[in-house]
């Protein structure tokens, strides 16, 4: 079953409302002709959903909008949070959960994970599920049994058809912002477990249809590597989604 490749932009704590407007239009220029082959995602900060969901609905934009975290409840006093409906409202399509940044520094865990990815599913937002080993997960061989069980507990009690449409992006902790990476086989094991593990819970259908991005130091030098391995099916981009040019090069790549 052929799985239509994602390329999604993490832009963590960068780009103002203006300045997301003006990226997610040069950003169009560059990859407009590729919309029919791959699906391209941005996730600005939520000061920025606002700007960035008003262009592409007003520039008929054919490219998804998705948020970097969220709460499961829909209200309550959580100074601070964001919540489910919120982002329904700004027309988001996915929501990141999991990221490794908020597991170590804001106290993220497979728990509350799962809550978010149960939460966003119930109001039709796919959530991009993150998982990942540390440096000295990997070195002491256990980085298979480590992803594998975050998948387990992140996907915890959602069902078949849901587990068909969610994103799993697997990003090695130590990847992340180094510019060092796994080589492409070495990802694409560990892909392949994550398709594995959706596939004992839900069933083959499932884990044909679920897709698994790449997410660690992606950039247009390296992105092809990885994108034709078999079991990934784009990349989660950090820093270089900040830029169109480049990150452009990296959709090009997943072709």
């Amino acid at each position: 079953m052929g799985r239509r490749p994602m390329i999604a932009g993490n832009w963590k704590m960068y780009k103002t409302s203006g300045q997301s407007a003006i990226l997610i239009q040069n950003l169009d220029e560059r990859v407009e002709s590729m919309w029919d082959r791959v699906e391209v995602v941005v996730c600005p900060p939520f000061t920025s959903l606002k700007a960035a969901s008003t262009v592409i609905e007003l520039d008929r934009l054919q490219m998804g909008l998705g948020a970097q975290d969220v709460h499961w409840e829909p209200e309550g006093a959580f100074t601070g949070e964001v919540s489910v409906p919120m982002l329904k409202e700004l027309r988001c399509d996915y929501c990141i959960v999991g990221h490794s940044e908020r597991r170590e520094m804001f106290g993220e865990t497979n728990e509350t994970v799962n809550k978010k990815t149960r939460a966003l599913l119930a109001a039709d937002i796919v959530p991009i599920v993150c998982c990942g080993e540390t440096l000295a997960i990997r070195e002491a061989e256990q980085t298979d049994a480590w992803v594998r069980d975050q998948v387990r507990a992140g996907l915890d009690g959602i069902s078949p058809k849901d587990a068909a449409r969610i994103v799993v992006a697997y990003e090695p902790i130590w990847a992340i912002g180094t510019g060092r990476t796994p080589t492409p086989e070495q990802a694409n094991d560990v892909a392949r477990g994550i398709r594995a593990t959706i596939g004992a819970m839900f069933g083959p259908e499932a884990a044909m249809t679920a897709r698994v991005l790449y997410g660690g130091s992606v950039k247009p030098e390296n992105a092809l590597m990885f994108m034709v391995e078999p079991d990934i099916d784009g990349a989660l981009v950090g820093g270089a989604a900040l830029d169109a040019v480049s990150f452009a090069e990296i959709v090009a790549a997943s072709l």
